[in-house]
């Protein structure tokens, strides 16, 4: 049987590797000291495996077929999005089927991939936390781009059932649960039916994975733009109830917010917090909050709240 030796929620942002500050003192250099001494805590705390829940932003997921959870069981790659790691990823197998045969029973029909694509949702996390150790990991993916949207008290559900998933698994070692998700910031609609998506833009959605490469091709720049403005908004109070909420026992006031709610107070990518509750449910127990920093250059909330065992 495995064990939970901790949980880390951390945020992701395509200019945390693409234009990475130079020192702490500049937009994100705390948020990235605070990530380096998490690593350090991951590499004494030594895991054979992670976890890491994640949201694909159209590298891999698009409208031809949108499904709310995603496990990867066999192969992974990184789809080397704005900088991030390209190239394949270490897959722990046993603990992947373990979990996945275990959240079936469950009642959880999550779709399998046996050569899953992840972009910097998943791979600029697992590459912060793990550090220097070549930790295999296990990727579960989150819709969190565009509607339907798995609802927040599905994935509290999911999370528990992860967590009896993983506690019981056929795999004995230690596994680290890794939450990757920004927190508050406001993106332009991924929303087919929106009426303020172009045309364009609504077939890329749609029909993206006919050619991957140059739809992120062209998306790329228009990422960048948005980057280095010091007026994109950030809720920093909201985040900052957040990040409290989870050193609670009690996930419901956020999962109460509902879509709306939580779209409202944290903007479109806020629904990445999906990941968050998924993860704090997993451990049960209450995240000790580590770092936050406003970083509306970034366009996101930076957030990072770690849950360890002592040893």
């Amino acid at each position: 049987m495995s064990e939970i030796i901790g949980l880390v929620g951390i945020s992701h942002s395509p200019f945390a590797t693409m234009t990475p500050p130079e020192s702490s003192a500049e937009p994100g250099g705390r948020f990235l000291a605070d990530a380096a001494r998490v690593a350090a805590a991951v590499d004494r705390l030594a895991p054979d495996a992670v976890i890491v829940i994640g949201p694909d932003h159209f590298h891999a997921n698009f409208y031809d077929q949108m499904p709310p959870f995603v496990l990867g069981v066999e192969e992974a790659t990184g789809f080397g999005d704005f900088g991030s790691r390209s190239g394949p990823l270490p897959v722990a197998r046993a603990l992947a089927w373990s979990v996945r045969d275990a959240l079936a029973g469950a009642g959880f029909d999550l779709s399998l991939s046996y050569a899953l694509t992840v972009d910097h949702g998943v791979t600029q996390s697992y590459e912060m936390v793990r550090g220097a150790r070549p930790v295999p990991l296990v990727p579960l993916i989150v819709n969190t781009a565009a509607p339907p949207l798995p609802s927040m008290p599905r994935c509290v559900q999911l999370g528990r059932a992860l967590g009896a998933a993983v506690r019981g698994a056929d795999f004995a070692g230690r596994v680290l649960v890794v939450a990757s998700g920004g927190l508050s910031h406001w993106l332009p609609s991924n929303d087919p039916r929106d009426p303020a998506v172009d045309g364009a833009r609504r077939a890329s959605v749609i029909h993206g994975r006919a050619d991957l490469q140059a739809f992120a091709a062209a998306r790329e720049p228009r990422v960048r733009a948005m980057g280095g403005d010091p007026n994109a908004p950030v809720n920093a109070a909201w985040d900052t109830w957040f990040l409290k909420q989870l050193t609670t026992p009690d996930l419901a006031p956020v999962a109460a917010l509902g879509d709306e709610g939580l779209e409202e107070q944290a903007g479109s990518g806020g629904h990445e917090i999906r990941t968050w509750l998924i993860g704090r449910a997993a451990v049960d127990r209450p995240f000790v909050w580590t770092g936050y920093e406003a970083v509306p250059e970034w366009i996101t909330g930076m957030g990072i709240a770690t849950t360890f065992e002592v040893d």
